[in-house]
């Protein structure tokens, strides 16, 4: 059986919830210092009540019987069309159509009267893809035949799948799968005869039923409840109104611990507070279309979230790319934003996330500690990161990690984001081995701890902040100065090491090799100047950046990028060095229009 055959066949042993194959055992691209915070006391209860209820419920869900279980009442007509606000790709359904499945990058031929569901999906991104339904809104595109096709292709995925498989129920996958069927149910049902529509309500509320159940955690929950919500206002009648009550019920508590109060997500990463905004936008729609009130939680969580969303968006129209969350893409961003009349945002910080701009420049730096616990199964290893963009060109940015690219998970540690780091370790480190197979690649690491200070000046900002991630193997603190001049759209910045407070009767070597590097967009051009110092930026639009340092090793150097799951090349500029432990190190930097201060020679 081809390894990948798990993902297709509900009768293989599938990987845990959050596994990802092929990992164990796999290099990182960055050694990582082995800290007693893996095996702290706050992993082993987590660890133990994993090991107790997996197997249980794997037990328990995977009986005969079980499936009896889901079975309520069953909805004799569709009450709702809930939209979802999210731009469709056309290109997909008509390949769909067509017999040809393209998700996350990789392509499966299953022409009709064949389907996707039994056989080997090629990668495990491409098999989430497929039995989430992200097909479902593009083949919903090509009108009645599409329709007829989408009806074909869920039938017989319920067929396949009628016992209940650890892959293809993942509480994840199911969430993204009842949301698409949620919203296509109804034109769905139009081409369907009475006994198809009869059993597509029945697969729908089967879904919901199952979101309602454990097991699943906190760090989803509100995505799960959301999308038996809409659902149950999908479903018509007594079953509907049922799952409807049971999911907006439990609700508001799983919304007040996902959704801070300054908008940021509890992951910390802006790409899913943006999705978690247009599900709910979705919900909101679908209770409208039965003109019932939309709960307050419901609404002051969408208010929230809309808010963080347009201070986490930078002027290119895509997100801040921090903590796991992908950069979107602009039409994605503006549907999530265009129900809110206000153009305004935020100042200061949202979400961990701090900004300072002038009229071409702007910066977001990362200035919280990383998520923890469940909620930090795609948090990054990245103290003081920076994303900075020039007029509408991303220059400088992080590799872009998100768990699309499961695979990639090195790129979470510090060396793949606009940071320094000490002696080319990492302040964290994806939970691997057996644990991570029980409870997902979470990040481990010390608490972290930073102190953050702004001043807004005539004509100035400054940012300064200090965490204390090295201090444990180095002794040192790291601070990270920026001063941006808006009347020059210039930007100098140092980046300070200095030992820490009562550090001093450690004994630890005398100096460590630092490097600051600095990731930039694919696509963008650098070229390093005769001072062996400088080096010429140009984005996209072809306008020149220089960036200026006095580091004693300047070097341009190739990197990667991951967007959309797909890695593609790009470059880093590395300043390299060796800080004393026991005593100060400073590194200047600037970025300036090209022109301004005249070229170096």
């Amino acid at each position: 059986m081809s390894p990948l055959g798990p993902f297709s066949r509900p009768e293989a042993d599938a990987p845990a919830p959050g596994a990802i194959p092929g990992l164990r055992g796999a290099p990182m691209r960055t050694p990582v210092r082995t800290t007693d915070a893996a095996t702290g006391p706050g992993l082993w209860p987590a660890l133990a009540g994993r090991l107790l209820t997996r197997q249980l419920w794997i037990e328990l869900y995977g009986l005969p019987g079980y499936a009896m279980t889901l079975k309520g009442r069953v909805a004799q007509a569709f009450a709702a069309t809930p939209r979802d606000f999210r731009p469709v790709d056309g290109a997909v359904g008509k390949a769909a159509l067509g017999g040809k499945f393209v998700l996350a990058g990789s392509s499966l031929e299953a022409a009709a009267p064949e389907d996707p569901w039994n056989r080997p999906s090629p990668t495990r991104a491409f098999a989430v893809e497929l039995h989430a339904f992200a097909w479902l809104p593009s083949l919903m595109l090509e009108g009645e035949r599409g329709a007829r096709e989408a009806l074909r292709l869920t039938l017989t995925w319920a067929t396949v799948f009628a016992r209940w498989s650890p892959f293809a129920w993942d509480p994840v996958i199911l969430a993204r799968r009842t949301s698409n069927l949620a919203c296509a149910a109804r034109r769905m049902g139009q081409v369907a005869t009475e006994a198809e529509r009869v059993r597509l309500a029945d697969v729908l509320g089967r879904q919901a039923r199952q979101l309602l159940r454990p097991p699943g955690g906190a760090a989803a929950k509100a995505e799960r409840l959301v999308a038996a919500a809409v659902a149950g206002c999908v479903l018509a009648g007594a079953p509907g109104a049922a799952l409807r009550r049971r999911a907006l019920r439990a609700l508001p508590a799983a919304l007040s611990r996902t959704v801070g109060e300054d908008g940021g997500h509890a992951s910390r990463s802006p790409e899913a507070g943006l999705e978690l905004l247009l599900d709910l936008l979705t919900l909101e729609d679908a209770l409208g279309q039965l003109s019932e009130a939309v709960p307050d939680p419901v609404r002051a969580a969408i208010r929230r979230l809309t808010v963080a969303a347009r201070f986490q968006t930078l002027p290119d129209g895509r997100l801040i790319t921090m903590q796991g969350g992908g950069p979107s893409n602009p039409a994605r961003v503006a549907a999530a934003l265009a129900h809110d009349e206000t153009a305004s945002e935020p100042t200061g910080t949202v979400g961990g996330i701090a900004r300072i701009r002038s009229p071409l420049l702007t910066v977001a730096a990362d200035v919280a500690a990383p998520a923890r616990g469940a909620w930090s199964a795609a948090a990054c290893a990245q103290p003081l990161a920076l994303e900075i963009v020039c007029g509408r060109d991303r220059l400088i940015t992080g590799c872009g990690w998100s768990p699309r690219a499961a695979d990639r998970q090195g790129l979470r540690l510090a060396p793949g984001h606009s940071t320094l780091t000490l002696g080319e370790t990492s302040t964290g480190a994806p939970l691997g081995g057996w644990k991570g197979d029980l409870l997902g690649q979470r990040l481990i690491a010390r608490p972290l701890h930073l102190d953050v200070h702004r001043r807004d000046g005539e004509g100035a900002v400054w940012l300064e902040a200090e965490h204390d991630g090295w201090v444990h193997d180095f002794g040192l603190l790291h601070q990270r100065r920026l001063y941006l001049d808006q009347r020059l759209d210039e930007l100098r910045a140092e980046e300070r090491l200095h030992p820490a407070p009562g550090q001093k009767e450690v004994v630890r070597a005398i100096a460590a090799p630092y490097a600051v590097r600095f990731q930039l967009e694919p696509g963008v051009q650098a070229s390093l100047a005769r001072d062996r110092r400088s080096i010429l930026l140009r984005g996209h639009s072809g306008r020149g950046w220089w960036f200026r340092t006095d580091g004693p090793d300047v070097a341009i150097e190739p990197s990667v990028h991951v967007d959309e799951g797909l890695t593609r090349r790009s470059l880093q500029i590395v300043v390299r060095g060796s800080a004393r432990t026991d005593s100060e190190t400073k590194i200047r930097w600037k970025l300036s229009p090209a022109g301004a201060g005249g070229e170096p020679s």
